[in-house]
């Protein structure tokens, strides 16, 4: 049960309705998630929908790393709703689905490329601890430059606060879904180190 009301289309202020027109008329084509809350404060809405869209569709990182970035921040946040969207999108964008599947357990993913091996620890130490180690962030510079490490960053924040809005106002799943993440521990999910096929194989 939402703890907002989430005004449907014929429940809109004049406001309202033009941030409405912008979101569905634009990548995404319909007001989901976050903004069904956050229409309530318009002039905020549609920063957020601006800002929203180029973090998800528009940044320099491939979209299978732009969602795996995502799916952390959901895990992370215990954000049902968002892993739920973004776990989708990125099986769709070529995450594999035993890393999505492990991410979802808490479990240590086994990431075949490096480009995903570098997102996924720079995602989940940000989160964890507010910051990466040197190492984490020259990885992600050497193979995206500057812009990249912005922009990833960008999508890690923007999701944060994304997670954030979802579950303070308990916005729902679409009817029918179940929650896909089990409670794993109090407070937020931190997540475990990946690992290589390498490295796996040789554990077993």
């Amino acid at each position: 049960m939402g703890r907002l009301h989430l005004p449907a289309v014929d429940e809109l202020t004049a406001d309202q309705r033009k941030v409405y027109d912008e979101v569905i008329s634009g990548p995404r084509g319909r007001l989901v998630g976050p903004l069904r809350a956050v229409i309530h404060s318009p002039e905020l809405a549609t920063r957020w929908s601006r800002l929203g869209e180029f973090l998800r569709y528009s940044t320099l990182l491939p979209a299978k790393l732009n969602e795996l970035a995502i799916i952390v921040v959901g895990r992370h946040w215990n954000s049902q709703l968002e892993f739920y969207i973004h776990a989708e999108a990125a099986k769709v964008a070529g995450l594999d689905a035993a890393c999505i599947e492990a991410i979802r357990l808490g479990q240590a993913p086994v990431f075949a490329e490096d480009e995903e091996q570098e997102i996924y620890d720079y995602a989940r130490l940000l989160l964890q601890a507010g910051t990466v180690p040197d190492a984490v962030h020259a990885a992600v510079v050497e193979r995206w430059g500057p812009r990249g490490a912005v922009e990833l960053t960008g999508v890690i924040g923007y999701y944060t606060m994304v997670s954030m809005t979802l579950n303070a106002h308990g916005i729902p799943l679409p009817d029918g879904a179940s929650p896909p993440l089990p409670r794993l521990q109090d407070g937020p999910t931190c997540l475990p180190a990946s690992t290589r096929p390498d490295e796996a194989s040789s554990r077993d």
